[in-house]
């Protein structure tokens, strides 16, 4: 039998996630540096998918993978227009990039989209704690 959260353990969860999501963003310029692109990538869609799910939680919406926090995040916050439809699609995106270079063969992250994806993640993540900070 599933214990039930209290409105003190989803908020302490949520945190935690929110927490993550600033942790492993903050990874990304040591591995920019190094050249780790593909680790790059991969902690990005991390940053972002640790927010999200401490969005989903906060208003205790779970979901068991991956593919249904991109669900979820869409059908209850981009959809309602509370992410924006950039961000939105920012995650998809950091979503199919990470699946792509876990799954894929031959597939190699670029200086240059990390350029593109970093700000990207950043917008997402300051989306997600306006609302967490509600």
């Amino acid at each position: 039998m599933k214990n039930e959260l209290t409105n003190e353990n989803y908020d302490a969860l949520s945190k935690y996630r929110q927490e993550r999501a600033h942790e492993t963003l903050a990874e990304i310029p040591f591995l920019y540096e190094k050249g780790f692109y593909n680790t790059a990538t991969n902690r990005l869609y991390y940053a972002c998918y640790y927010a999200a799910v401490a969005l989903l939680t906060k208003y205790h919406i779970s979901t068991s993978t991956h593919a249904g926090v991109k669900t979820l995040l869409g059908l209850h916050f981009v959809s309602k227009g509370l992410i924006t439809k950039e961000s939105g699609r920012a995650f998809s995106n950091l979503y199919d990039c990470r699946q792509r270079g876990d799954y894929e063969e031959f597939v190699y992250s670029t200086r240059e989209e990390i350029d593109e994806l970093y700000p990207k993640a950043q917008r997402f993540i300051e989306e997600v704690d306006s609302l967490l900070n509600r």
